[in-house]
């Protein structure tokens, strides 16, 4: 199929930002003078910078103008996790690509870890200890726990796609929590020897006790999930 003008349009700009003939923070030149660059019309054009910047390469200030934007990758990922969260995957699905994905995460932010993001570690933990009696507040400082863990491997794709997949499993694991009373103190055991093998810089360590946690997560909601279906909402 061939492309629409709107997409080739969207295909040159993108050039123009690779090549650098509009470098991050550059303005844009006016619609019209850019339509003619990219020897289409000023409708598909308009279209594609509208695109673009949905996907945050491009920044519309009205009244000033058009402005690639800084290209950091945070910014270019920022709408990766809203895609994972609003997929139509099950919570199983969701809980098995954690599975495969987090356990590695963990072990290479082993070897990358810094001081000051393990005392960030260190401190979620201390902060799940605390709450270990309020289910909910457990939950999110449990997400957050394995998010600045993932953080620690410096890889912002990684982080993006378990952000959108921790989003849609914070039901599930709060239910969890909640039918399962006994299954906090297992937890909080879990995250202390994922804390400890990252303290260690032990990557085999760590993934391997991200494994079994994950793994406990996963084998628990398919023993469960039949008994609650409205889980799989999200």
């Amino acid at each position: 199929m061939a492309k629409s003008l709107t997409d080739e349009a969207i295909d040159r700009i993108r050039e123009f930002v690779r090549s650098g003939r509009f470098p991050a923070g550059s303005r844009l030149p006016p619609e019209h003078e850019l339509a003619t660059e990219l020897g289409i019309s000023r409708s598909p054009t308009r279209e594609a910078v509208k695109a673009l910047a949905l996907a945050r390469v491009l920044e519309v200030r009205r009244g000033d103008g058009t402005y690639v934007t800084s290209l950091a990758p945070s910014l270019l990922l920022e709408g990766l996790g809203s895609a994972v969260s609003l997929m139509e995957s099950s919570v199983l699905e969701l809980t098995e690509v954690r599975r495969l994905l987090e356990p590695a995460a963990t072990g290479v932010a082993a070897t990358r870890i810094t001081d000051a993001e393990l005392r960030t570690v260190a401190e979620l933990l201390d902060a799940m200890e605390e709450a270990v009696e309020d289910v909910e507040r457990l939950t999110v400082l449990d997400a957050a726990f394995h998010r600045a863990v993932v953080t620690a491997t410096g890889n912002e794709t990684l982080t993006a796609l378990l952000d959108g997949i921790s989003s849609r499993t914070l039901r599930a694991r709060i239910w969890r929590g909640t039918v399962d009373r006994g299954v906090t103190h297992e937890t909080l055991s879990q995250h202390k020897a994922i804390y400890d093998a990252l303290a260690g810089r032990d990557p085999a360590v760590a993934t391997a006790a991200a494994l079994m946690h994950v793994d406990t997560s996963e084998r628990w909601l398919r023993a469960h999930l039949a008994d609650f279906p409205n889980l799989e909402d999200g």
